[in-house]
């Protein structure tokens, strides 16, 4: 599950705009949102400009603000960023866990695996 918050000013349309960007975060760590993986991105702003009263003004019928076309491409790469790192951090975090009939799975080794991601593997 992918949580994606902000607090631009965003109508439906570009918060699912928003969303389908995540996914190629997920990509860009090699997921590949496969049949059954259970790949989901939800996105909400929190912009005060497009809060909803609890109790509206009757016959008002107020338009969100929308931050226009122009103004989503650095969003969108923000939101792939943040959804790559949000990933690699979690994997980084994981602990070696130990299951049914003592099957242990080691944690991944972070020290030996930086390299790549600073591009610096070996040929």
């Amino acid at each position: 599950m992918i949580v994606v918050a902000t607090d631009a000013p965003l109508s439906a349309r570009n918060l699912e705009r928003l969303a389908k960007r995540a996914m190629l975060g997920l990509a860009r760590t090699g997921g590949i949102a496969s049949n059954g993986s259970g790949d989901y991105v939800i996105a909400f702003s929190t912009a005060p400009e497009n809060r909803v009263p609890h109790q509206p003004e009757p016959f008002r019928a107020a338009a969100p603000k929308d931050l226009p076309n122009d103004g989503m491409s650095p969003l969108f790469l923000a939101v792939i960023e943040a959804t790559e790192e949000a990933i690699i951090n979690s994997l980084f975090m994981a602990a070696p866990m130990e299951g049914r009939q003592q099957r242990r799975v080691e944690a991944l080794p972070v020290e030996a695996l930086l390299p790549f991601l600073r591009g610096e593997e070996k040929e």
